[in-house]
């Protein structure tokens, strides 16, 4: 079970603020939330990060 400090809330915010006449507009708040939580996953996978930190010279 996850922490309740890492669980991901629902992007109200995103939600409301589509655009009303794209032909992506989602109605269903459960669709929503689903393909935007894999488009956040999707960039999250995509930023470059450096596991040994910074590197001093």
């Amino acid at each position: 079970m996850a922490d309740k400090h890492h669980q991901i809330k629902f992007p109200l915010w995103q939600y409301l603020n589509q655009p009303l006449f794209n032909r992506d507009l989602e109605l269903n708040p459960r669709r929503f939330a689903y393909s935007w939580r894999i488009g956040l996953l999707k960039r999250c996978w995509s930023k470059e990060c450096d596991a040994k930190g910074p590197q001093q010279h």
